[in-house]
């Protein structure tokens, strides 16, 4: 599936589920649990000075940016399939590039959402200067990306197979 704006991302239904999961628990148990968290500390007296409460209110608020950033996401998710394997860059594929056409300088990453990132491979945003750069262009077929510099460079498409996981 093609991104098509840049507030939709790509989910697989076993990704959706997860971020949903996730949203659940931190609107509502964690959101208790930090709640009595707060109670406790601020029974502890001087709030000015009172480090466990201070620590609270920052772990609530890191929360609450989290549930806002999990609503956002799921509201705008396109909940679907592994993109086709045809060779054509999209998100949801592993992508593998060469820096000028060189086949020695390769990279290879996840394009997708910045919620799929993990240790196993690198992960790069469809919105991302590469990210945009390398979408829907075919193995074999060169893209230009602008760097943060201002100049622009060149990339070849060497591989783009659905990522499995």
């Amino acid at each position: 599936m093609t991104q098509t704006s840049e507030n939709v991302t790509w989910l697989t239904q076993e990704a959706y589920n997860q971020l949903k999961a996730e949203l659940e628990y931190l609107s509502g148990p964690a959101r208790t649990e930090i709640a009595v968290k707060i109670a406790a500390a601020r029974e502890e007296g001087d709030l000015r000075e009172n480090g466990g409460y201070h620590a609270a209110k920052e772990e609530q608020g890191k929360m609450e940016l989290r549930v806002r950033q999990l609503t956002q996401l799921l509201e705008h998710a396109k909940v679907g399939e592994a993109p086709a394997d045809d060779g054509v860059v999209e998100p949801g594929m592993v992508v593998t590039i060469a820096f000028d056409g060189d086949p020695d300088d390769t990279m290879t990453f996840l394009l997708a959402s910045r919620e799929y990132a993990s240790a196993d491979i690198e992960t790069y945003s469809p919105q991302s200067p590469l990210g945009t750069g390398v979408n829907g262009k075919k193995m074999g077929e060169d893209a230009e990306y602008e760097l943060p510099n201002g100049k622009r460079a060149s990339v070849k498409i060497l591989a783009a197979k659905p990522y499995s996981g």
